[in-house]
């Protein structure tokens, strides 16, 4: 079992940055692929950025492309989303998540097997 905890969201001005962390315990994340996802009220939870296992590559939602990033200290068994140049429809519960590695990056929140419970970020000027 992994257990995974998020922290650092909040308020924020449009425009603005803010870095989440996802604390692990229970594993070692270096064996997993990790994983941001979103829910906005009303909406269904969407992919936002993978990090493959031991730091393999990542990918990212279009949507954030070039104002995300994520990534992971394996010695603090933490793993990071950088969020920079704020819009207000960023603004969701932030969810990290670890998958089983297979040697590939995969978007679909079923691929993931152990779910945080989630930050919430709310981007407002």
């Amino acid at each position: 079992q992994v257990q995974l905890v998020e922290s650092g969201g909040g308020l924020v001005q449009i425009g603005g940055s803010v870095r989440l962390s996802c604390a692990a315990s229970g594993r070692t994340l270096g064996n997993y692929n990790m994983g941001w996802f979103r829910q906005a009220p009303g909406n269904e939870r969407e992919f936002v950025a993978t990090i493959g296992r031991s730091g393999g590559g990542t990918d990212y939602a279009d949507s954030v492309k070039g104002r995300f990033a994520i990534s992971r200290d394996v010695a603090k068994n933490t793993v990071y989303l950088q969020m920079n140049s704020l819009k207000p429809e960023d603004t969701a519960v932030y969810y990290c998540a670890a998958g089983y590695a297979f040697g590939t990056l995969y978007r679909q929140g079923s691929r993931f097997n152990f779910w945080g419970q989630g930050t919430q970020v709310t981007v407002a000027s």
